[in-house]
């Protein structure tokens, strides 16, 4: 599923597009994805000028300028693919399709459709179901060490755990967890609750390291990503740990004979890859 860094880029690579740009035809090709469309879904959409577009979460947030807002989620192989004109055929995985007074059409791709979208205003936005619960943003100014240490006080989970839950930090993954916790020296085993409050900002300052690495990289190319250019993203060449079982760690002089090198283990059904030697 495309992470926090994938639904940014993608954000980015939308907005000199649909920012500032009227939407003068909408197409609904099914009746649903993961979830029903809303009710007259292209026709409160088409008309419509896109003021903004946003991240919140794992969430695109295209801000209008009746005061509306489309939620977007990309689900497991979601794309927003982006073409100067309208195609003379579509995919049949090609499912909303978005043109502007531009000419430019934007088109959600998602062969799994565990994708979905959504209808609200911008003054509801912070009660509706799918963000009302969310924690800060990792990339925000109200996200740091002392907040984190907060939100994790009494928490008797497992770190690993405790980060993804999205009450806690919003929109932190497995891969992107996995990494925040390598380069903070923070063992995933260990119950939320323990950590120090040095150890809190040094996690804090990881999470929005690796994040930033990630986004500036495009992405992780895991199989379904694409940008919205439709380019492969390429973080997935800087990973530290993820998905490098048994390989020597980057960081450390562990022996690799004795300690078996980068370890693989599986938490809440998520495989979890950390360095015994390095992290504690």
């Amino acid at each position: 599923m495309p992470e926090l860094p994938e639904v940014e880029t993608v954000c980015r690579g939308l907005a000199p597009h649909l920012e500032g740009r009227r939407l003068v035809r909408v197409e609904q090709r099914r009746p649903n994805l993961r979830t029903p469309f809303p009710p007259r879904f292209c026709e409160r959409l088409t008309g419509r000028r896109i003021e903004s577009v946003r991240r919140r979460a794992k969430y695109i947030l295209m801000h209008l300028d009746d005061g509306g807002v489309l939620i977007a989620h990309l689900g497991m192989s979601g794309r927003m693919i982006i073409a100067p004109e309208r195609p003379e055929s579509y995919d049949k995985h090609d499912h909303v399709v978005f043109e502007t007074d531009a000419g430019t059409v934007v088109t959600f791709n998602d062969a799994r459709r565990f994708g979905l979208m959504d209808l609200t205003v911008a003054d509801a936005l912070g009660d509706h179901p799918m963000l009302r619960n969310l924690g800060p943003e990792p990339l925000g100014n109200e996200f740091s060490g002392p907040e984190l240490a907060r939100r994790l006080a009494g928490r008797m989970t497992p770190i690993k755990a405790a980060l993804l839950d999205q009450s806690v930090v919003a929109g932190l993954g497995n891969i992107y967890v996995s990494e925040a916790l390598y380069q903070s020296g923070i063992l995933p085993t260990r119950s939320a609750a323990s950590l120090t409050g040095e150890e809190a900002d040094r996690l804090a300052n990881a999470v929005r390291e690796v994040l930033e690495r990630a986004i500036a990289a495009g992405g992780s190319s895991l199989r379904d990503y694409r940008q919205a250019s439709g380019e492969l993203g390429y973080f997935q060449h800087q990973f530290a740990v993820y998905d490098r079982e048994g390989e020597g760690c980057p960081d450390c002089d562990c022996d690799r004979t004795r300690t078996g090198g980068i370890q693989r283990i599986v938490q809440s059904g998520r495989s979890t890859f950390f360095c015994a030697a390095r992290q504690r």
